[in-house]
């Protein structure tokens, strides 16, 4: 450290009044928060390789110079050893969401705000970056290829597979390798800066003092860590932050951020249609997830560290998730994969809900996008049959809604069990579909439990009428007025069974004279 504090005299013209050395995660480099008698502080860098300091010095240089959200460089060492950035301070991504985490993926709306910022610039830095940009000084290698991906496939075949004691044939697994690693690396994929290790930790927040009024007090997020970064498809990393298997993310939140990374990299270059995109985003979440379990193997197995111990059965529900959505075209690995989803040491429990919408994160499929956002690219099921649900909010002063198909009803649920929010002031002119009541509903917690059952029971009806090539099937809810508690519960289910069928649903909210139609697609 003491040559650090050299750098920095020769930097400053004086000695640091105050160095703290600061956490630094699972880096091999040693940082250090070194502040002047005047209050201001730089970071230091102390690192033992070389040629990976250089990689940052020289991408963080260039990515400063294209004016892109990154530490600026201030003195860097002659060996290159050591060098002093900017200060972002002490906030990263992952501490300012860390409620939601904690809370089992039940983000709130500043916290999903500041993932949206964090998604919608990271084309900027993948594309914006790239150019100009000299790949040969990238560390460890220039570019992602399928040695590199053939590494960290053996990776988790050496660390994580082998260790768990699953019989598998060797020559008949390197073969889907192969073939995994050549789709990877497919030639047609645009080529940009893949930052490789874009997650949450990695994203550093601060709050601007431009000289724009306007600018002044936003929170804006910046980069750090990009020292492993090289040219390659730009997938790669949105499946790396969105698939980290401790952040949680709920479906609809990850489906909105998959949504406003689209549309952001439209400004950049030109994207796909979005079903090949989200097919293309499907692959590299499944090398991810191998990726990771290779990692969280050799840190937990081997080296008996708990905390990767404990992240192996979330990772291991991203690849059950991704099993069910996706028929990829690699049959024995699928097969291994599927093995392991069903051991009983990787299983958990998934009783969480998420703020957003209160679905279960089991449930969701996590490509899928917005009834208003164009026809969706693919649904869980497709449906053998044209079934068409019908869902109603209701006042049980006024009676339950016929049905019209002549049918005889459905089901219809009593919402007059839950904490009613029009017993209070603030809520009585609102209904269940403005955010105020969701966040009271959603808090209070009452409605997701009463809505868990629903799901459970309407996912298996659902699912058996369109087997059996039924064409209606009518769901209502009812409380004290049809205002607040039946309207958000018809709104949840309605766009439930939407998202994960992919079948016509029809909503009314009998009592709110509102009416609405979500297309088959």
């Amino acid at each position: 450290m003491q040559k650090l504090v050299e750098l920095y005299r020769e930097w400053s013209g004086a000695e640091p009044q105050n160095v703290q050395q600061l956490t630094a995660g699972g880096s091999n480099r040693e940082y250090y928060r070194m502040t002047s008698s005047e209050g201001q502080s730089v970071v230091g860098c102390v690192g033992t390789s070389r040629d990976e300091n250089h990689a940052f010095i020289y991408l963080a240089k260039h990515f400063t110079a294209c004016k892109l959200p990154v530490p600026t460089i201030l003195a860097v060492s002659n060996d290159e050893l050591r060098y002093i950035q900017t200060d972002l301070g002490s906030i990263s991504l992952f501490d300012a969401i860390r409620g939601g985490r904690e809370a089992g993926g039940r983000y709130t709306l500043k916290e999903q705000e500041l993932l949206r910022r964090t998604i919608r610039e990271l084309p900027r830095i993948q594309m914006v970056g790239a150019d100009g940009l000299d790949f040969a000084n990238c560390y460890p290698q220039p570019a992602f290829n399928s040695d590199s991906v053939l590494f960290d496939l053996n990776y988790f075949k050496y660390c994580f597979l082998k260790a768990t004691e699953v019989d598998f044939h060797e020559l008949k697994l390197e073969a889907d390798f192969r073939l995994l690693a050549k789709d990877l690396t497919n030639v047609d994929d645009a080529q940009g800066f893949l930052y490789r290790d874009f997650q949450a930790r990695n994203v550093m927040l601060r709050e601007e003092r431009g000289e724009r009024s306007e600018e002044r007090g936003i929170i804006k997020p910046y980069f750090i860590d990009f020292q492993g970064g090289r040219k390659g498809p730009y997938y790669y990393d949105l499946a790396s932050f969105l698939w980290q298997a401790s952040a949680k993310y709920p479906y609809k939140v990850r489906r909105e951020l998959v949504y406003e990374y689209y549309n952001a990299m439209k400004q950049f270059a030109e994207v796909p249609s979005p079903h090949h995109f989200v097919d293309r985003l499907s692959l590299f979440v499944l090398f991810r997830q191998l990726q990771v379990l290779g990692a969280y193997g050799f840190r937990g197995y081997f080296e008996r560290k708990l905390h990767f111990i404990e992240s192996i059965p979330p990772a291991m529900q991203n690849i059950r998730e991704l099993l069910d959505e996706r028929n990829f075209p690699y049959p024995y690995l699928t097969d291994i994969l599927r093995q392991l989803t069903e051991m009983p040491r990787f299983q958990q429990v998934q009783t969480t809900v998420s703020r957003a919408d209160g679905y279960k994160t089991t449930d969701k499929n996590p490509y899928k996008q917005h009834p208003q956002d164009g026809p969706a690219t693919f649904s869980k099921y497709d449906a053998q049959g044209p079934l068409v649900v019908r869902v109603f909010s209701f006042s049980y002063t006024k009676g339950i809604p016929e049905d019209e198909s002549g049918n005889g009803g459905g089901y219809v649920f009593d919402c007059r069990s839950t904490h009613n929010p029009g017993r209070y002031e603030p809520y009585k002119q609102l209904t269940g579909l403005d955010e105020p009541v969701i966040r009271f509903l959603e808090d209070d917690g009452e409605i997701l439990t009463f809505l868990d059952s629903v799901y459970k029971l309407a996912d298996a009806h659902v699912r058996r009428y369109i087997q059996r090539g039924f064409t209606s099937l009518m769901f209502c809810f009812g409380c004290t007025g049809g205002q607040h508690r039946s309207v958000y519960s018809a709104q949840h289910l309605a766009e439930h069974i939407h998202e994960k069928f992919g079948i016509e649903v029809r909503i009314c909210h009998r009592e709110q004279k509102i009416t609405q139609t979500l297309s088959a697609g």
